[in-house]
């Protein structure tokens, strides 16, 4: 199974991805595209800018379009880089080229999305740039259900927002059935 983990920073991506991981035999997490590029030498701004963006949106869709991990947890989707791109403005239509990005999302059994929650915003230590947290969290949700690319339709949703303790069994539920 390609499962992966979407999300604004700060909301327990990768500590979820690492749990799938470790519950599902042979499976393996790709690290998210920021540190993929910035093993390769890209330095990124702080904030990230809108290139740096593009850049982990290209990134990202090439490790998801990757046939080398066929059991695979991905940290984040090019859905993310799309909602900061849009919490910056830009129109996410106009970033990516939707079939490039039809045929990576087309390679998942089931995208996470993990949403900011008034548990999450208690229990998780608070994250860098909040207003830019909240922003992309926002444009994600609407990205996902409304998928003006038309690229992720046909790849199954499941979207985190109950309770903190219960989303690796909610995941791991749906992946049994």
């Amino acid at each position: 199974m390609r499962i992966a983990v979407s999300g604004t920073h700060g909301i327990g991506k990768t500590t979820l991805a690492e749990a799938l991981c470790a519950r599902l035999p042979g499976h393996v997490m790709v690290d998210e595209p920021y540190y993929l590029l910035e093993d390769q030498g890209y330095e990124f701004g702080f904030p990230p800018s809108s290139e740096d963006y593009r850049a982990m949106l290209a990134c990202s869709v090439r490790s998801l379009r990757s046939p080398s991990t066929p059991r695979a947890v991905f940290d984040r989707t090019p859905l993310d880089y799309l909602a900061y791109l849009a919490a910056h403005g830009a129109d996410p239509s106009e970033q990516a080229d939707a079939s490039t990005v039809r045929l990576a999302f087309a390679t998942l059994d089931l995208l996470i999305i993990a949403v900011i929650t008034p548990e999450s915003e208690r229990v998780l230590p608070a994250a860098e740039l909040p207003g830019l947290r909240s922003r992309v969290n926002d444009a994600l949700l609407e990205l996902v259900y409304d998928d003006p690319l038309d690229a992720w339709k046909d790849t199954p949703v499941l979207e985190l927002s109950g309770p903190l303790d219960d989303r690796l069994a909610t995941a791991l539920d749906v992946l049994e059935s």
